[in-house]
Formats: structure tokens, C-alpha cells, sequence
């Protein structure tokens, strides 16, 4: 299995990214919490890997920080929840900010990711309650420029990746104050931190 990855930064186009590893190209699919935070294209980069083998594919997912591929492998464990819906939860908040919706029993909170409806919300709050562990001091997400298309559109179609309606993420996009001067990871972090106020 690949647990690591340390390579050049080929591409980013979330939620995938292209990591050349001396002349391999590995696709990685990476929570926005971790592409906020990413190095420049052409930059060095490690990511934390935790791989999925299945009979038609061989996944991976890209983490920068422990606490998030702990979190992801976790979430992983509980029924119902799959790898694109951890994705979006760690795309919608940080580890840490999961961990404390979980122990206020915040459902309000959690059902406003994409995905997440107050079944599998309470799920999550009674089944994550007693795996938290080690999650603390996990930090809030960094920004980054995606590079590629306007900023807009890149972070749309980012909202798009995460499960959001192709309306749902131009309206939650386009109502970021100020978007016009901020860069796509900007516009995507402060769209997704309305959506779960």
C-alpha cells in the first residue's frame, strides 16, 4: 500500500491532484482543507496517502496533515459514509472543527455540508464521539491559488466536485463578499463557511 507520497506538484484541479513522483504521475484525490494549503504548481510536495484497492480501481486520497487522514479513516468505519462523503466533511471544516460539532452534538452544523441529511448527522455524533481522539490541535485550513481557469469558475466547479448543485455552488460562490478580488481558494473557503453558519 502507499502511504506517502513526495513529488512535484504537476496539477491541481480539485478535488484532483497530479503528483510526479521521478516520472509517475499519481492522481490524488485531496479534501479542499488540504488543497487550501498546497504549494504552487511545479512546487515539492509530501502527501499523507491512505489507498483503496478495488477490483475496477486503485484510489488514492491525499492528506497534508496526520490529523486529517486519521479523521477521513474514521469516517471511513461508519455506515453509510463513504469516501466522497468524508471528503466533502473535510472540505466543509476542519478536523478540529468536526471534532467540536461532534462533542456539542451540533447537528445543526454538520447537516449543512453536502450530503449530510440529520440521519447520518446523528450517525456521525454517536458514532465519532469515542474515536476522536488525537484530533487535537489540528488547524484550520490555509488558502492557495488553483491555478487554470478565472478564480470563480475554479471554485465553482470545486463546490460542484463536493456534491454542492451546479446552482447551489454558482449562488453559494457569487455570494462571497468581495469575490472579485480573491483567488479561487478564498472564494471557496469563505462560500463554504456561509454554508455552514
Amino acid at each position: 500500500m502507499i502511504g506517502r507520497l513526495k513529488g512535484t506538484l504537476a496539477s491541481k484541479q480539485p478535488p484532483w491532484l497530479l503528483v510526479d513522483v521521478n516520472g509517475v504521475g499519481y492522481e490524488v484525490e485531496a479534501p479542499m482543507s488540504s488543497i487550501y494549503d498546497l504549494p504552487a504548481t511545479g512546487q515539492e510536495v509530501t502527501l499523507l496517502i491512505h489507498t483503496v484497492v478495488r477490483e475496477d480501481a486503485f484510489l488514492l486520497y491525499g492528506f497534508l496533515r496526520e490529523t486529517e487522514r486519521s479523521l477521513f479513516r474514521n469516517l471511513l468505519k461508519i455506515s453509510g459514509v463513504g469516501a466522497k462523503l468524508a471528503l466533502a466533511i473535510l472540505s466543509g471544516m476542519s478536523a478540529q472543527e468536526f471534532a467540536d460539532a461532534v462533542q456539542r452534538n451540533d447537528v445543526s452544523t454538520l447537516i449543512r455540508l453536502p450530503g449530510i441529511g440529520r440521519k447520518t448527522a446523528e450517525r456521525l455524533i454517536i458514532e465519532m464521539r469515542d474515536r476522536l481522539g488525537g484530533l487535537e490541535g489540528a488547524s484550520l485550513p490555509g488558502t492557495t491559488t488553483v491555478a487554470g481557469r478565472g478564480a470563480m469558475d475554479e471554485a465553482i466547479t470545486a463546490l460542484e466536485s463536493l456534491g454542492y448543485k451546479p446552482v447551489e455552488a454558482t449562488r453559494m460562490a457569487r455570494a462571497v463578499p468581495n469575490a472579485d478580488g480573491l483567488e479561487a481558494g478564498e472564494i471557496i473557503r469563505a462560500a463554504l463557511r456561509q454554508a455552514v453558519k
